[in-house]
């Protein structure tokens, strides 16, 4: 199967996803579900509100995006609501 090619900045996205579901591993198992919930969620708000040219923005989400993994991802942080 021939996949499309993917730029820098996509695969840079697909990658702090990546990471965000990894970081939901490292969390009790009964919050896990709401951790997955929340970063789809993120995801998918910000896929139907930004244009994938413009790169400004989606350079901006991601750098917001790592901050908040790496907040969440603490283990001080048990459970997250939104």
């Amino acid at each position: 199967m021939a996949g499309r090619r993917l730029s820098g900045l996509q695969k840079d996205v697909l990658r702090l996803y990546r990471d965000c579901l990894r970081a939901t591993r490292k969390k009790p198992a009964e919050t896990r579900p709401r951790f997955r919930a929340f970063a789809r969620q993120e995801f998918e708000k910000n896929v139907r509100t930004v244009k994938r040219t413009d790169v400004q923005a989606i350079e901006y989400l991601l750098r917001i995006g790592r901050r908040r993994m790496e907040q969440y991802a603490s283990p001080n942080v048990r459970d997250i609501s939104f």
